[in-house]
C-alpha cells in the first residue's frame, strides 16, 4: 500500500484559494448541512480543491479548506490522507492511474496492470511520466472485486482488463479519446460472463396477476390442471392486516 504523505517543500504552491466559482459553490455545499454540521462539507471541499489545483491537493489548500470550515488544520489533513481519492502530490496531466493491489485483482492479474504502468510511465509510483501526462500508484480495494482485476482514473473505474486492454485505455486517454468505462469484457456490469447462468427460462418466473397477487410459473399452471395435482401447487398467502386495536392476532 503507497505512503500518505504530503508532497515535498519544493513541489507545494507558495498559496491556495479557490476561485469565486467554487467558492460559490463550496458555501452552497455548506448550506446543505444542518446548524453545527457544516465540517461535514470537509469531503466535498477538498475534492473541489483537488479538481482546481490540476488533480492534486497541495497543503495549502488543505489549510484553506480548513479555514473555511473553521476546523483544526490537523483534522483536515486527516481525512486528506486517509482516502486514497486525495492525491498529495503532483500527477499526471492527462491522468493518474490508481491500480488495485489486493487479492482478488492479483489473483486475477494486477500484475501484469503493473508492468505497464512502471514500463510505460515511470518505474516508481508517484512519479510523473517523462512526457508529464502519466502518473500512477497502488491503491487497495476499488469496490468491484468481481470484476478484477481493475483500476481507477479520475471518476471512472475500468474493470476485467489484462495488459493488452490496459494499453488500450492508456492509449485512449492519451489520444484524447475517452475510453468506455466498466468492463473491458463482454459483460453486463457485474453480471455473469456470457449472460446469465440461472433462471434463463421465462415460463418458471412468477409473474404478477391482473388483480395484482402472484401468480405460479406457466409450468406450475398447467400441472395444477392435471388430477389429483392441486396439492402440489403452492400458494402464495395473504398477509393479513393488523388488529384494529394495535395488536397482533394472527397467531
Amino acid at each position: 500500500m503507497a505512503h500518505r504523505r504530503l508532497a515535498e517543500e519544493h513541489l507545494q504552491p507558495k498559496e491556495f484559494a479557490f476561485t469565486a466559482e467554487n467558492l460559490a459553490w463550496a458555501q452552497n455545499e455548506i448550506k446543505k448541512y444542518p446548524e453545527g454540521r457544516q465540517q461535514s462539507a470537509v469531503i466535498s471541499l477538498l475534492w473541489r480543491a483537488q479538481e482546481q489545483n490540476s488533480g492534486w491537493l497541495p497543503q495549502k489548500a488543505i489549510e484553506a479548506v480548513a479555514a473555511i470550515l473553521g476546523m483544526a488544520k490537523i483534522r483536515v489533513l486527516e481525512v486528506a490522507t486517509f482516502y486514497t481519492m486525495f492525491l498529495l502530490s503532483p500527477v499526471g496531466r492527462k491522468a493518474h492511474v490508481q491500480v488495485c493491489g489486493t487479492t482478488p485483482c492479483l489473483l486475477r492479474g494486477a500484475e501484469e496492470l503493473f508492468k505497464v504502468c512502471r514500463r510505460r510511465i515511470n518505474e516508481q509510483p508517484f512519479q510523473v511520466s517523462a512526457d508529464g501526462d502519466f502518473s500512477w500508484e497502488e491503491v487497495e480495494c476499488l469496490g468491484a472485486c468481481v470484476n478484477a482485476p481493475m483500476v481507477l482514473i479520475g471518476r471512472d473505474t475500468y474493470e476485467d482488463l489484462n495488459g493488452e486492454s490496459f494499453e488500450r485505455v492508456l492509449d485512449g486517454i492519451a489520444n484524447g479519446r475517452s475510453p468506455k468505462p466498466g468492463p473491458q469484457i463482454d459483460r453486463q456490469t457485474s453480471a455473469p460472463v456470457g449472460g446469465p447462468k440461472v433462471l434463463t427460462d421465462p415460463s418458471q418466473f412468477w409473474r404478477m396477476s391482473g388483480n395484482g397477487k402472484p401468480q405460479a410459473p406457466a409450468l406450475a399452471d398447467a400441472d395444477a390442471k392435471k388430477p389429483g395435482a392441486a396439492a402440489n401447487v403452492r400458494e402464495t398467502p395473504t398477509p393479513k392486516p393488523p388488529a384494529a386495536d394495535g395488536s397482533d392476532k394472527r397467531h
